[in-house]
């Protein structure tokens, strides 16, 4: 598994700004050990994940569901892949903005209580998408506007959300958290658009929307039901120079740095063919709502099938791993781009959705691990803002080539793309290669 023990160079760190200790390398050794699936199954002895991975699990098959629905509503209300990518950058782009402020907020806040105000605010978001839809007067700048408005939640709950998985599970336990949250997250990608898909064909959006809306109740059940541990003091200066603290810190670690780039330019180049999938079902597949739930699903099963490789991913393979997985993903992408029979293109999803999954694992285990107490936050804010932040700029960019030169060459382009990221990653992995503890050789 892919784990870092380095720190930002001396120059770069504020002598004024505590600094957490790097593990030793004792503890690192114990972390490049492989899983087992009593280790993985070991993590729910923490009474407070219990609850979490429960509430979550039921709550993000809505999320997917409400993504599915709202992807198909606006194709078939608009035929066009522009408003597609636009509807999702409106989601999203607030996160590539205001991800370091999140950040900020939860190496501040009681993270705990700022979860359970971010999900009341999803909930009510998700309802009142319900509502618009289900009396058949929504319209299409009502679903943007809704989009944008989750987006803002997001930017404070994605970095409070994962920053909190150490305060309930401690170090020792945190990848076999972050594989666990990895495959939690990817089993609701796999059951949330194959129900999406039916309920779609069958009821309309709408009641998508509203199970959306009802799931969040098991989230803000189990976080009411937390009992998390006390958190250190520590001194707040001004937000800014705290912003600029956490961005020193984070891009002046080689390894963090070249395992950012990857993930933004395999986000903004490749992640956001997702916001296409709408218009392959449609236009090169010839199905309904049902080929699309079919082709999420596919996504979903990939991606679970890259979260149980990235169990066992030893730490050995710690260089190579996201340079090789984002070379695959750009791959995948380009043949699946030319697919024309459902049973290929669902069977290139799942090699594709899989290396996006490992090279999205594999980042958030190093800056977990590298990261200190002070600036956990602001630094894993940083990868939310290259994995989630950079995909409505993909997302709009390909809609509107996609609008020109059709799905399958903007796709392409953009794996393309991807597989160049790979290449300068190869030839810069120098810099980013860490010495093995002399207890793990």
């Amino acid at each position: 598994m892919l784990t870092s023990a380095a720190t930002s160079p001396p120059a770069l760190q504020s002598a004024a700004t505590p600094q957490e200790e790097p593990p030793s390398e004792g503890e690192v050794a114990d972390l490049a050990e492989p899983y087992s699936a009593f280790a993985l199954l070991k993590i729910f002895r923490h009474r407070s994940y219990r609850l979490f991975f429960s509430g979550q699990l039921v709550s993000l098959m809505g999320t997917w569901m409400q993504s599915v629905a709202q992807g198909w509503l606006v194709y078939s209300l608009t035929h066009k892949t522009s408003l597609l990518g636009l509807t999702s950058f409106c989601a999203q782009v607030t996160v590539f903005f205001l991800a370091s402020f999140g950040g900020l907020i939860a190496d501040r806040v009681d993270r705990r209580r700022m979860l359970i105000w971010t999900q009341s605010l999803s909930m009510v978001q998700a309802l009142l998408l319900a509502v618009l839809t289900l009396l058949h007067v929504v319209q299409v700048w009502e679903i943007i506007a809704l989009a944008f408005g989750l987006g803002l939640i997001n930017a404070v709950d994605i970095p409070t959300r994962q920053a909190m998985t150490l305060d309930m599970v401690g170090r020792d336990d945190l990848r076999h958290a972050i594989a666990l949250n990895s495959m939690m997250f990817n089993l609701a990608r796999v059951i949330g658009p194959a129900v999406a898909g039916w309920l779609l064909d069958a009821t309309g959006a709408g009641v998508c929307f509203g199970v959306n809306a009802l799931s969040f109740g098991a989230v803000l059940t189990s976080l009411l039901l937390m009992r998390m541990p006390a958190r250190p003091l520590r001194e707040n200066k001004r937000a800014l120079r705290e912003i600029v603290e956490g961005y020193r810190y984070s891009f002046g670690n080689p390894r963090i740095r070249t395992a950012l780039m990857l993930v933004g330019v395999s986000s903004c180049f490749g992640a956001a063919y997702l916001s296409l999938l709408p218009a392959f079902a449609s236009d090169l597949l010839h199905g309904d709502a049902r080929v699309y739930g079919t082709l999420m699903t596919g996504v979903g099963l990939g991606a679970l099938v890259g979260a149980y490789i990235l169990s066992h991913l030893h730490e050995r393979w710690l260089t190579v791993a996201p340079i090789a997985a984002s070379l695959c993903f750009g791959l995948g992408l380009i043949a699946f781009a030319h697919s024309h029979r459902l049973w290929l293109s669902v069977a290139l999803l799942l090699p594709t959705a899989c290396s996006l999954m490992l090279l999205g694992g594999t980042t958030n285990t190093i800056i977990q691990l590298a990261a200190g107490e002070q600036m956990r936050g602001r630094v894993i804010s940083h990868y939310t803002q290259s994995f989630l932040g950079m995909m409505p700029w993909g997302s709009l960019l390909l809609g509107v080539i996609a609008d020109h030169i059709g799905v399958t060459m903007a796709v392409t382009i953009g794996g393309s793309v991807v597989m160049l990221s790979a290449v300068v990653a190869w030839f810069n992995r120098a810099e980013t290669v860490a010495p093995v503890p002399a207890s793990s050789r």
